[in-house]
């Protein structure tokens, strides 16, 4: 996937060619010599480097809940609202207070419609939280030593923990009970009409194929 250089064009680029501003999501800890997807950049070949992955849209389905259906008024000033105003067709309390305590929340198809309306990467870069994975940790500029998934967190921690003698000094915590589940994945985007599952794969795609998860072709066959 790396070497397809019109996929990605940024694999024409080195790592001295980058802004600070596209490395903040590499977190360094020099003590262990450790990178967590993150980094100045003279140092990387000096420390073990990982990152964790999550299925694309399972990532999307947990942020928007975590982000809109929860009380977030950073959130909602500065996103909820907007996608509201431009597809929620209700209307867009100032007020934060005034949207929550009214049960006024963007729907998760707002959120997708948002996600593939092209004038949202035009103005600026999606927020971390659904921006794609490999924009956040340039897995074709840095060569990571593992890459763990989301969905066996446990396992796989444990195993980067032990290769690198750590595991008596740090314990991963446990999944959270409320975790999305890629079963629901389908009840999410019953709403979602197939021509924006479509534009928000193709958005994800890069994600997709980098990261070893299957193509999601129940909802984009029809």
């Amino acid at each position: 996937m790396c070497a397809d250089k019109e996929a990605f064009p940024e694999g024409k680029r080195g790592l001295d060619d980058m802004s600070n501003k596209e490395l903040e999501n590499l977190i360094v800890d020099d003590k262990h010599g450790i990178i967590y997807c993150y980094i100045p950049k003279a140092k990387l070949k000096h420390y073990t480097k990982f990152l964790f992955v999550r299925d694309p849209f399972v990532r999307l389905i947990s942020a928007y809940r975590e982000k809109f259906l929860m009380d977030n008024k950073n959130f909602y000033q500065n996103f909820g609202q907007k996608i509201l105003r431009l597809y929620g067709n209700q209307p867009a309390p100032q007020l934060a207070e005034e949207a929550f305590s009214s049960g006024i929340r963007p729907s998760f198809y707002n959120f997708i419609q948002y996600l593939v309306d092209p004038r949202t990467e035009m103005k600026e870069p999606f927020q971390e939280h659904w921006r794609q994975m490999h924009r956040l940790c340039h897995p074709c500029l840095i060569k990571y030593d593992f890459v763990g998934h989301q969905e066996t967190l446990q396992e796989d921690a444990e195993h980067i923990l032990k290769t690198l003698m750590l595991e008596d000094n740090i314990k991963f915590p446990p999944p959270s009970e409320n975790m999305t589940s890629s079963t629901s994945v389908l009840d999410w985007f019953k709403a979602v009409p197939l021509e924006d599952r479509r534009k928000l794969y193709k958005i994800y795609e890069k994600d997709f194929k980098l990261f070893g998860y299957k193509k999601p072709s129940e909802l984009l066959d029809g």
